[in-house]
């Protein structure tokens, strides 16, 4: 028997909004079927037009707002409805930091299970604008010259942008310099559909402490027209720059860099800080686009490992060494482990860059890795784990129920899956004592956790 929908494609209707999206949209229910509908709050009533109906939820369009919540700012950016980079700027600061907080609680209960769990308020920015430390832009072609900007939401038509409000302002005039040196000289937007052309993206990466400034140029092939002519531009007109750096990428792809990276001028790397911790950045390093952020997360992280200088910490998917580098400070020794060679590299070359001789670091999959170590008596009274998106694999959270540390902190960038890691970890003889929400990204939907575990079996 055909299920019969409470509402049809086309319906207007009026709703009162409940929640939001992991994407930002809000969600009104008719009879219990959720519609999910761009640019609205919790709270709001509404008339909207039901634009697409599935089995389990439909999409709507926002006509009109007869009620607005009381989080609802207007958003200073000028192409915020028609950009892709940010969902909140809708919503004020403080809504922002509440939704998050609300976000970690509702999928530790909904997902985890975890029902008795303190979820702390959202640690947040004092200005929650032009944070981000990494820009890159794919670059287009309107009228014979380049452009370069965000894709517009839902396609690959690039919205034209001088200035992004997250973005630190270095890194607005780097992208617009560059772009206008490289339209000067002759350079062609790459054409996806044609698989022609030169430039692919400009990536512009600045060390807020430091001043340094990395420009990349991702190009379809090595040749790039006035090659010399474009570098004496660059340095002659960007304060700061330290590095130049081509990455080639000739694939049909949508993955922005290719395998093949060089330095045009200068330098391999810049350099900036997280606190006290000095880093080497490389064209494809992993770094934190919100150092200031990054410490508040940091911090919280070493606070619930709560270190006295006798422990030996474990730190899993330890990237370059961020957390790593943090916590050897604390602790008598942490080994690192990553499936990411580059990245290890870049590990132990930050280790020797502020002179910490207490970690070690290893390339392959947390799961043999640090089995092997614990077979060679490394007991790791604390484990660390901050994964990707995905989680914890199984088997390494098996490997962490059966070496019994005394306190694991998790480190997280999806809420879902922290959910998820800590059933896994409860039902191994874990409690879970309390979560710490950090807006890394404001004005995104984006929220970082950190959770603290102890063992209780």
């Amino acid at each position: 028997m055909k299920q019969t929908l409470p509402v049809k494609k086309n319906d207007y209707i009026d709703v009162t909004f409940e929640d939001l999206t992991h994407e930002g949209a809000g969600v009104a229910k008719v009879d219990g079927y959720p519609l999910f509908v761009p640019n609205a709050l919790p709270g709001e009533k509404a008339q909207i037009k039901v634009l697409k109906t599935s089995k389990g939820y439909g999409f709507g369009k926002l006509i009109e707002t007869y009620e607005e919540s009381p989080y609802r700012v207007t958003a200073p950016c000028p192409i915020y409805k028609e950009c892709g980079g940010c969902q909140l700027q809708h919503l004020s600061y403080e809504g922002q930091l509440l939704a998050k907080q609300k976000q970690v609680r509702d999928v530790l209960t909904r997902i985890g299970k975890l029902e008795n769990v303190t979820v702390h308020p959202t640690l947040g920015m004092s200005d929650p604008w032009r944070y981000r430390n990494k820009s890159q832009v794919p670059i287009g072609e309107h009228e014979g010259g380049l452009i370069g900007g965000f894709y517009q939401q839902r396609s690959h038509q690039i919205i034209d942008m001088k200035s992004c409000l997250i973005q630190q302002e270095k890194n607005d005039e780097v992208i617009q310099k560059v772009k206008d040196i490289c339209n000067k000289n002759g350079v062609r937007a790459y054409d996806e559909q044609r698989h022609k052309g030169d430039l692919r993206h400009i990536m512009a990466r600045y060390g807020l402490v430091t001043g340094d400034v990395m420009i990349v140029l991702v190009t379809k092939s090595k040749d790039l027209p006035n090659r010399k002519k474009i570098i004496a531009d660059i340095t002659e007109n960007i304060a700061g720059v330290k590095s130049i750096v081509q990455n080639v990428n000739n694939k049909k792809t949508n993955v922005i860099m290719g395998d093949e990276t060089r330095v045009l001028w200068g330098q391999e790397v810049i350099y900036d800080y997280i606190g006290d911790v000095r880093f080497a950045i490389s064209a494809r390093s992993f770094y934190q686009v919100n150092p200031e952020q990054t410490k508040v997360l940091y911090d919280k992280a070493l606070e619930y490992a709560a270190l006295t200088g006798k422990e030996e910490v474990i730190d899993a998917y330890c990237g370059i060494g961020t957390i790593s580098l943090f916590l050897a400070q604390k602790a008598k020794f942490v080994f690192g482990v990553e499936i990411v060679p580059e990245a290890i590299e870049d590990a132990k070359r930050n280790a020797e860059l502020n002179n910490i001789t207490n970690a070690n670091f290893a390339v392959g999959k947390a799961e043999e890795i640090i089995p092997a170590w614990y077979e060679k008596g490394h007991k790791a009274d604390v484990l660390v784990v901050d994964p990707p998106r995905k989680g914890c694999d199984e088997a390494l959270l098996q490997t962490i129920i059966d070496m019994k540390p005394k306190k694991v902190v998790y480190v997280s960038c999806n809420p879902g899956t922290l959910a998820r890691d800590l059933r896994v970890l409860e039902d191994g003889g874990y409690r879970t004592v309390e979560v710490q929400p950090v807006d890394m990204f404001p004005q995104t939907t984006h929220v970082e956790a950190v959770a603290k575990l102890t063992l209780v079996l």
